[in-house]
């Protein structure tokens, strides 16, 4: 107990507010609620509702953000790192941890929601938690029921406990249901929000996808409704003696990673701190799950705008927010220059955000870099694998995706097979190996010319005199390629690693049951001109990928002397296409009215809607892009009007 000589006196006068008597008789409004959760024996109550109590003065309300790395489905594992999580925050003087969304269950579910056994340990798991930790309020996304007789049966909520109480409850109001994400397919919305009142603190609570829908930057809103505007009305005029029902807004969310939704993101969630003059608080995900990313990237605004504290980006993280607990305190703190951000580690406070490596280079290579490195180690480690296998070709598909493999496996875990044939270049051979020697991984050499040989008399009552040659001898070869592959998978237990770029994905530059063979397409939403780019990034302090390996000419090497583009336009061409057609929805005229050859583009978007039918039998591709091919996209493959509007130009 503190001393009663050093403390004020706090008197309660109604409403979970008091006035605290200072020695110089000032006094001072401040909530008092949050007294009782850290000095719960210092609390005793008189007649009526009047309490008077000996407390010491608590300027800020420390906030924790907690950023984890769920694995769908395993409570266990789940809610031990929550509980530990909580229980750092509160050692480190936390009254509040903030965790994203369903972290219980890991994001996103699907179909596990309709089984009932998984729905009843979700809510065993959730009353663990509640039970479990005490000394700190928890705001914790989870699965709850949807108590009307009509709709779907669950909502997507977050429920804020304390000391053993649910205190609160809110519904996600917004549920996507575009790209990747279909939540209308298991959640009902919910109504409209309300502040909620936590330590004298009044909190605006949201769900991911409910900040996404401001009429200021959305010009066409997705939605009917927008929670934020539901809960704070208009925007704040201070000069008007405009007031602000909360004191903080804080955005739960799942939010998979994609290439400029950072940037994005944070114009949001400044426009909200902007118009309604409050601290605006961010905790997401992080993780690999499947094809998606969560790159983490929590933080909190304080109410001049100014990130206050951020969390790490692509790894599990924990950071403290301050919160002055009145407006007068937080006006003061609005007014103080800005202070420099320290380590979480170092203090327990404020940023462990820290810049990527090779960001001062190229920053969106590197966050793509560190993206697919997250998404490789979690995809293998979480589908219950340790090491990996790739073929190694001496290309720069190949080569990048061993480097991305052994940092996220380390290099003791990544085995890479050569596997030549008479077709295959002595540099490419040389570099393949010098690869492998660079990262310190393991290497095999298996070739193949023994066995495509043995092809020829197998498929004779079928071909007669007719010669195993063309695309049937090149698709052979990579057939015979994936089979190896396959078969060392299966005798070691390493998972295959595809090594196929979204170029040639798009446009079918890829064998079915060949090249395609793999658990997982690392590269499968990344265009070769990316390629090149993140590959320098890896060779930025010391050579990894042989300089020559990125000075060939890009080749299958399935034909005598052959190229990609003897049969695909440049790559620098290709891309830019690619981007307009699949990503920026633009119509083949559109892209023609660009600049681009009108037979080029008819024959990249022709290409692109014949290989569909290949794109639903590749692995799972990790997705970095607005429009990855996978879950995302939904296009027919039985679809010839498609096919034939997509190859005639509006442009006569």
């Amino acid at each position: 107990m503190v001393s009663a000589r050093r403390v004020p006196q706090v008197v309660v006068i109604g409403g979970g507010e008091a006035y605290i008597s200072k020695p110089d008789h000032h006094k001072m409004r401040c909530p008092v609620i949050a007294y009782k959760s850290i000095y719960p024996r210092a609390i005793n109550p008189l007649p009526g509702w009047l309490t008077a109590v000996n407390c010491a003065i608590l300027p800020n309300m420390n906030i924790a953000l907690i950023q984890l790395n769920p694995l769908i489905g395993d409570f266990r594992r789940n809610t031990e790192a929550i509980i530990s999580r909580c229980r750092q925050a509160a050692d480190l003087g936390c009254q509040l941890a903030v965790l994203p969304e369903l972290p219980i269950s890991g994001y996103p579910p699907e179909d596990l929601l309709e089984r009932p056994d998984f729905i009843d340990n979700h809510q065993l798991a959730l009353e663990h938690l509640i039970r479990e930790i005490r000394g700190i309020g928890v705001l914790c996304g989870t699965l709850t029921q949807n108590p009307d007789r009509g709709g779907k049966p669950l909502h997507n909520a977050a429920v804020l406990f304390d000391d053993g109480k649910i205190l609160a409850t809110t519904a996600k109001r917004l549920l996507p249901c575009y790209d990747v994400f279909g939540e209308t397919r298991y959640f009902e919305p919910g109504g409209p929000g309300r502040i909620h009142r936590f330590q004298g603190l009044r909190l605006a609570i949201t769900i991911c996808e409910d900040i996404w829908n401001h009429a200021d930057l959305f010009p066409h809103r997705p939605y009917h409704h927008d929670p934020v505007s539901e809960l704070l009305g208009p925007p704040a005029n201070p000069a008007a003696g405009g007031k602000v029902p909360a004191d903080l807004l804080i955005n739960i969310a799942a939010s998979p990673y994609q290439t400029g939704k950072t940037a994005r993101r944070r114009e949001i969630l400044q426009t909200i701190r902007r118009n309604y003059q409050i601290p605006v608080l961010f905790v997401n995900q992080v993780g690999g799950q499947d094809s998606l990313i969560f790159a983490g990237d929590s933080l909190a605004l304080d109410a001049t705008g100014r990130i206050a504290c951020q969390a790490a980006r692509f790894r599990e993280d924990l950071v403290v927010f301050s919160l002055p607990r009145d407006s007068q305190c937080r006006r003061a703190a609005a007014e103080s220059p800005a202070t420099p951000e320290t380590s979480a580690a170092d203090a327990g406070k404020i940023s462990s955000s820290a810049p990527l490596p090779g960001e001062e280079d190229d920053p969106e290579a590197a966050e793509i870099m560190a993206a697919l490195v997250l998404g490789t180690g979690d995809y293998v480690r979480k589908c219950g694998f340790s090491r990996a296998v790739i073929g190694l070709s001496g290309g720069l598909d190949s080569a990048l995706t061993a480097v991305i493999a052994a940092r996220a496996l380390g290099p003791e875990n990544v085995l890479g097979i050569a596997m030549p044939s008479t077709y295959s270049a002595a540099a490419s051979q040389e570099d393949a190996r010098a690869l492998a020697e660079n990262l310190g991984i393991d290497y095999a050499v298996l070739p193949i010319d023994d066995i495509l040989a043995a092809y020829r008399p197998g498929l004779a009552p079928l071909f007669g005199d007719e010669p195993v040659a063309g695309l049937t001898e090149q698709n052979l070869q990579a057939r015979i390629r994936g089979n190896l592959l396959m078969a060392e998978s299966n005798r070691s237990g390493r998972l295959l690693l595809n090594t196929g770029n979204k170029s040639e994905l798009a446009v079918g530059y890829c064998t079915l049951y060949g090249d395609m063979c793999g658990g997982l397409a690392v590269l499968a939403d990344v265009p070769k001109t990316m390629v090149y780019r993140l590959s320098r990034l890896a060779n930025r302090q010391r050579e990894l990928i042989p300089g020559r390996t990125l000075e060939r000419p890009p080749s299958a090497e399935l034909a005598p002397d052959q190229l990609d583009e003897d049969e695909l336009p440049a790559y620098e061409i290709l891309d830019p296409i690619l981007q307009a057609y699949l990503e920026d929805q633009l119509s083949p005229g559109e892209i023609i009215a660009r600049g681009y050859p009108e037979a080029v583009v008819n024959d990249v978007v022709s290409r692109i809607h014949r290989n569909e039918h290949k794109r639903r039998q590749a692995p799972p591709g990790l997705k970095i892009s607005g429009k990855a091919f996978g879950t995302g996209r939904r296009y027919p493959i039985a679809a010839a009007s498609i096919r034939q509007q997509t190859i005639t130009s509006r442009f006569s």
